[in-house]
């Protein structure tokens, strides 16, 4: 894998880390994740803020909507009870 995979790093994130909501990460962390993925072959300096912000969303996307609900406040999510 390269930076470029975007998604298959993503479905490689998702499967490692399951639990893990991939908008907390920071990109510092997201980097030495990526880094230390089995299959991953590139220079880990060719990443930047853009590759990392197209992993993280394509691991969001990966994840669907499961993290919308814990990512979302509760009154966002209930605003139509109030």
């Amino acid at each position: 894998m390269t930076w470029t995979a975007t998604e298959d790093i993503a479905i490689a994130l998702a499967d490692k880390f399951p639990d893990t909501d991939p908008l907390t990460v920071r990109f510092t962390d997201l980097h030495k994740w990526v880094t230390a993925l089995e299959g991953f072959r590139d220079d880990p300096k060719n990443s930047n803020e853009k590759k990392l912000e197209a992993i993280q969303m394509a691991w969001y996307e990966e994840c669907g909507s499961d993290w919308t609900k814990i990512t979302t406040p509760f009154f966002l999510r209930h605003s139509s009870r109030l």
